[in-house]
């Protein structure tokens, strides 16, 4: 999946068919339905999954919660600005995904 395919996917009403739940669920939180997004990502059961749920987390701004995903997904807590963060997940998801 190339990024900025997936990124220009936002102005449309559904993500890309080939996405993974974990892109998915960054998708919807893009387009601002956390809900959504966070169900995705509690679907998606592996460390992609839980990456994009500490994320979440981070978003909601539950901290002690998204370090307890960060750890399950085998990541350092982010500092990172949200918009930051969502870029370098999705970027690295995307890659993933081919």
């Amino acid at each position: 999946m190339d990024f900025d395919r997936f990124k220009r996917s936002l102005d449309q009403a559904s993500p890309p068919a080939e996405t993974g739940l974990a892109l998915q669920a960054l998708w919807q939180q893009a387009k601002g339905d956390w809900q959504a997004a966070h169900k995705l990502a509690q679907d998606q059961d592996d460390a992609d999954g839980a990456w994009v749920h500490a994320y979440l987390h981070r978003v909601e701004g539950d901290e002690r919660n998204a370090a307890g995903w960060y750890r399950r997904a085998d990541k350092p807590y982010s500092r990172a600005p949200l918009a930051e963060e969502w870029q370098a997940i999705t970027k690295a998801l995307c890659a993933k995904a081919g």
